[in-house]
């Protein structure tokens, strides 16, 4: 009987070997393609820009963070990570980073008005409105979100006897990439 289990086996086997190869590219079938290892590899701000983009700020962050892994923090990376938890709401973090984002060379109007928008969030309105008077100066007044930023921020200031429901009014809006603005309303 042994022998019979065994012959079966090898028939098995051999039949194995002359079957259509089910994992090839050719034919119906799906196949994975390899990896090109020789490839140039995309820039990780780009891709954290692109996911900021379509709202995927969670894996936007982790772009941010392979791009800091590769490049450094330089001020472009400290502001975008800042920028991602901002859009997370982790206000803390994008307090941190993004105050150490303006220190550098590289820090934008878009950058002073992000740091504006926490300090607001964080109900440090007085500071936020310097911070937008920077921002708005660095922009030669060119940029209609940073000034409407100011001028909601400087209303807030004047009014100092509003009311909490008041205060929700206020929400955050996304423009372009990383840019944010003040509104009000619902």
């Amino acid at each position: 009987m042994r022998p019979s289990r065994l012959a079966l086996f090898l028939l098995a086997l051999a039949a194995a070997a002359c079957a259509r190869d089910e994992f090839s590219e050719s034919g119906d079938r799906l196949f994975a393609p390899s990896i090109d290892r020789r490839g140039t590899p995309v820039d990780g701000l780009l891709v954290g820009h692109r996911l900021m983009d379509a709202g995927e700020h969670e894996l936007a962050l982790e772009a941010f963070q392979r791009a800091a892994f590769d490049r450094g923090l330089d001020g472009e990376v400290l502001s975008a990570i800042g920028s991602a938890n901002l859009a997370l709401g982790r206000l803390n973090q994008a307090e941190d980073l993004l105050r150490r984002a303006v220190k550098t060379e590289a820090a934008s109007p878009a950058v002073w008005n992000n740091l504006g928008v926490v300090l607001v969030e964080r109900g440090k309105t007085a500071e936020a409105s310097e911070i937008f008077r920077k921002a708005y100066a660095l922009d030669n007044g060119r940029s209609d979100a940073i000034r409407d930023n100011l001028r909601l921020t400087l209303a807030k200031l004047d009014n100092t006897g509003y009311d909490a429901a008041e205060a929700e009014d206020y929400r955050l809006v996304r423009r372009g990439t990383g840019d944010y603005l003040i509104q009000t309303g619902g």
